[in-house]
């Protein structure tokens, strides 16, 4: 079994994941591109219980980006449809396994109903001390940089005083470790503008696997592959380069 390969000591503390590929599974199937969305939410239930299980601390998952309102109005419609079905479908089992979920992104700029099913799962977990899942919705990663440095302005921080460590505080994320590993899905080799910031260091791990396909295993194995590499930082292994 693949998770007696796994050192528990060496874990990534936060995985981020692009999930890529719903509507290349939909058409494989010559099905309408929707149906690759309903199909990835099992993709998210078990990736969330998986991760929680493993005791990863930040799971992150690219729900819905800025640049996705280019989309159809009826593709859109039923991605925010599903995104209210999976809140109330999962919430007790985000309790159950003491996951706290958080949004990240320009939630403020969501349907009301959308906003009040987000902030209800949010308040409901808010307690809870397990893994902290977040949803990138609504999320661009130049906008999230945007928006830290208008907060930064706003709270009279001057440019002197500003440094990375300081303005990483007015992120989405902040008080949260950077990504350890970014997965994407569907062989897809690019970033997407996903945790630009975030992820300066973050070891990348690309897989074939569509997104509606990803189970527990394709978790392990990319876990596996973080494990096996050696994390330098910009610096260099001084007894390899010998």
């Amino acid at each position: 079994m693949l998770v007696r390969q796994v050192n528990f000591e060496r874990m990534p503390e936060h995985i981020a994941i692009i999930m890529d590929g719903n509507g290349r599974w939909a058409a494989q199937r010559h099905l309408p591109r929707v149906e690759g969305h309903r199909a990835g939410i099992d993709a998210v239930r078990d990736t969330v219980e998986t991760a929680a299980r493993l005791g990863i601390k930040v799971l992150t998952l690219y729900a819905f980006s800025i640049e996705n309102w280019k989309r159809p109005a009826a593709e859109i419609s039923t991605l925010m449809m599903l995104l209210k079905r999976y809140l109330r479908s999962e919430l007790k089992t985000l309790l159950t396994n003491d996951i706290r979920f958080r949004v990240i992104g320009r939630m403020d700029d969501l349907a009301d109903d959308i906003q009040d099913e987000l902030r209800a799962a949010m308040n409901r977990t808010a307690d809870d001390t397990g893994m902290l899942f977040n949803i990138a919705l609504n999320y661009g990663g130049r906008a999230e940089i945007v928006d830290a440095a208008r907060l930064a302005i706003e709270a009279g921080i001057r440019p002197d005083d500003l440094d990375e460590q300081k303005f990483s505080s007015f992120l989405y994320t902040a008080g949260q470790p950077d990504p350890d590993l970014l997965i994407r899905t569907s062989g897809e080799m690019r970033v997407s503008n996903y945790l630009l910031w975030q992820i300066a260091y973050a070891e990348i791990y690309v897989t074939e696997t569509l997104w509606p396909d990803f189970r527990r295993r394709h978790l392990l194995e990319a876990v596996l592959a973080y494990q096996k590499r050696e994390r330098r930082y910009g610096g260099i292994n001084i007894a390899r380069a010998k």
